[in-house]
């Protein structure tokens, strides 16, 4: 019995179709990726300490921090306000899911977001 190999995808259809996308569009989209496996690994989701993982999700909100810092200029205020909202949730959840917080200014992302207090 022979199997088909699976199709090659088409790397030029997918260049056609990011080309159309605006950066903006492409800052956030990335971004609330990096929120979602964020709160995946905090334990934030349905399934809580399943996927838990407080080094992948240090990880994951320091990219999103220096991610929003950034592209600050480039993205309007409609967009990063919330973005910054949620990043400082993560954060506040990340101290508080650490058996040993990190000093204020040296969590997760601190370092360009400033110091975050619960």
């Amino acid at each position: 019995m022979s199997e088909t190999p699976p199709e090659s995808p088409d790397f030029d259809a997918m260049a056609r179709d990011i080309a159309e996308v605006p950066a903006v569009e492409v800052i956030v989209t990335v971004a609330v990726n990096l929120m979602s496996a964020a709160a995946v690994k905090l334990g934030l989701t349905e399934e809580g300490d399943r996927h838990k993982d407080l080094d992948e999700a240090r990880k994951l909100v320091h990219a999103l921090a220096g991610l929003l810092d950034a592209s600050a200029t480039e993205i309007s205020s409609f967009h990063a306000s919330p973005l910054r909202d949620g990043l400082k949730s993560l954060q506040l959840a990340f101290r508080e899911a650490s058996l040993v917080p990190d000093e204020p200014g040296k969590g997760p992302g601190e370092k360009y977001t400033g110091p975050v207090y619960g």
